[in-house]
C-alpha cells in the first residue's frame, strides 16, 4: 500500500499548505515551502481529485473540497475575478489570457468530477458550466484558441506563431495552446466542424517545418517536432488526441517519431526541463503503452507500446502486465489487442481494470491498422460525449 499512502501524503502535505496559506488557497508552485506564482492555473485541484476518483481518501474529502472550491474562487489571483465573471480572462486586464482560460477551465473541470463523487450536485453543475468556458476562447475563424478583450472581442492582430510575455499564452502559441481541452475532447471536434478536420489541423502541427530560431527568446519551448514542442508540458497531451477523437493509429505512429527524437540515454537526454519528473513520467507511461491524458477521468487513453513485456505490481498485491507480441523496430503498429483474453474494441482502458489485476496484450503490425478498434467503438469520456 505504499504508493496509496505516498498519494495520501500528497493530498495531506496539500491540505496543510492551504491551511497555513494567508489567502487560503492550495499551492501553485511552491518552492522551499514559500509560493512562488510563476506558474498559472490551480494545479493542485486535479491532483487532488483525481486520488478521490482513484479511491484514495485517506484524508478528510469535505474539507479538500472546500480547499479546492476556494482556491477556483480567489477572485485577485490571475484574473479569476474577470474568468468567474465573464467566463473567461480578458488580455487587456491579464497576461497570458488564452492560456489561464483554458487551465482555469480544466481545473473547474476535475472538481466537478470529484462533486458529482461525493453526491454535492450544486458544486458539480457550478463547475461542469465553468469548465465549458474553453469555448469562450476558441475562434472558429481561426480555428485558434485566442484572447478576448473585455469587450468580447479577440485582441489583433494576431499571429498564431506569436509567443512570449504579454502575448496571449504561457510558455507556448496558438500552435501549442490550442488543443488544451483534455476534458472535451468531442466538445473540442465538434468546434471545428468534426474530428476529421480537428486532426487535420493536428497534422498541420506535426508536419510544419519550423525554424528553431522563432523560438531563441523563449526558453521553454523547446523539443520541436513541427509546433509541436515536447520540452514543455502544454503538447504532452497532443499526440494522443489522435486516438481520443477515433484514429489511433495516428497517435501510434506520431509516438513512435516522439519517443526517437526526443529521449536520449545521454546527460543532454530530455528534451526539456523535467518539472518535478513530467518528462519522464510522460516516457514512462507511454513506454507502457498508454498515458492520463485527462486526469480525474479514470481513464488512459491507449497509445502503442515500446515493451516486450511490463509487469505493475500493484498496492493491493495485484499484478497488471501488458505484453506486446511481434514488437519489433518493424513492427510499431497496434494490430489488435486483448484485455485478460477478450478482444479490446476501444482505444483506452479504465483505472479499476488496472487496479483488478490481468493482462493487456498486444498483436503488433509492419502497418497501421485502420480498423482497430473498429467504427462502433466506445470513445474515451468526454465531457460533451460522457459515455
Amino acid at each position: 500500500m505504499q504508493s496509496e499512502q505516498r498519494s495520501n501524503d500528497i493530498v495531506q502535505s496539500l491540505l496543510a499548505a492551504q491551511r497555513a496559506s494567508p489567502f487560503r488557497l492550495l499551492p501553485v508552485w511552491a518552492f522551499h515551502g514559500q509560493e512562488t506564482w510563476c506558474m498559472i492555473g490551480y494545479h493542485a485541484v486535479p491532483v487532488i481529485a483525481d486520488a478521490y476518483l482513484k479511491g484514495i481518501r485517506g484524508y478528510d474529502a469535505e474539507q479538500a473540497l472546500q480547499a479546492m472550491v476556494a482556491s477556483a474562487s480567489y477572485g485577485p489571483y490571475g484574473g479569476l475575478a474577470q474568468y468567474m465573471q465573464l467566463g473567461y480572462v480578458p488580455i487587456d486586464e491579464e497576461g497570458e489570457a488564452a492560456s489561464k482560460t483554458l487551465e482555469y477551465a480544466f481545473d473547474d473541470w476535475s472538481i466537478a468530477r470529484m462533486a458529482e463523487a461525493m453526491g454535492r450536485k450544486d458544486i458539480a453543475a457550478q463547475f461542469n458550466r465553468r469548465a465549458a468556458n474553453w469555448r469562450n476562447v476558441f475562434d472558429p475563424a481561426t480555428g485558434f484558441m485566442r484572447a478576448r478583450q473585455r469587450d468580447g472581442s479577440f485582441r489583433v492582430p494576431f499571429d498564431p506563431a506569436t509567443s512570449g510575455y504579454g502575448s496571449d499564452y504561457t510558455e507556448g502559441n496558438a500552435w501549442q495552446y490550442s488543443w488544451y481541452v483534455p476534458q472535451d475532447v468531442a466538445g473540442l471536434a465538434q468546434a471545428h466542424g468534426g474530428a476529421g478536420q480537428l486532426l487535420a489541423r493536428l497534422d498541420r502541427v506535426f508536419d510544419a517545418r519550423i525554424d528553431p530560431k522563432v523560438f531563441e527568446h523563449m526558453e521553454d519551448i523547446t523539443g520541436l517536432i513541427g509546433w509541436y514542442a515536447h520540452g514543455n508540458e502544454p503538447s504532452h497531451h497532443v499526440a494522443y488526441l489522435y486516438a481520443a477523437a477515433g484514429q489511433p493509429w495516428r497517435t501510434q505512429g506520431r509516438l513512435g517519431r516522439i519517443m526517437a527524437s526526443q529521449y536520449a540515454p545521454r546527460p543532454d537526454g530530455l528534451a526539456g526541463n523535467d518539472d518535478l519528473g513530467q518528462m519522464s513520467a510522460w516516457y514512462v507511461f507511454t513506454a507502457l503503452g498508454f498515458y492520463p491524458m485527462a486526469p480525474a477521468s479514470n481513464q488512459y487513453i491507449i497509445g502503442r507500446p515500446f515493451l516486450r513485456r511490463a509487469t505493475l505490481w500493484l498496492p493491493n498485491g495485484r499484478r497488471f502486465s501488458m505484453i506486446a507480441a511481434g514488437l519489433d523496430e518493424a513492427h510499431p503498429y497496434i494490430a489488435s489487442a486483448t484485455l485478460n483474453g477478450k478482444p479490446l474494441e476501444r482505444a483506452f482502458i479504465r483505472h479499476e481494470e488496472i487496479m483488478a489485476g490481468g493482462e493487456l496484450r498486444f498483436t503488433m503490425a509492419r502497418a497501421p491498422n485502420t480498423g482497430w478498434p473498429g467504427a462502433n467503438a466506445q470513445r474515451p469520456y468526454s465531457m460533451s460525449d460522457p459515455r
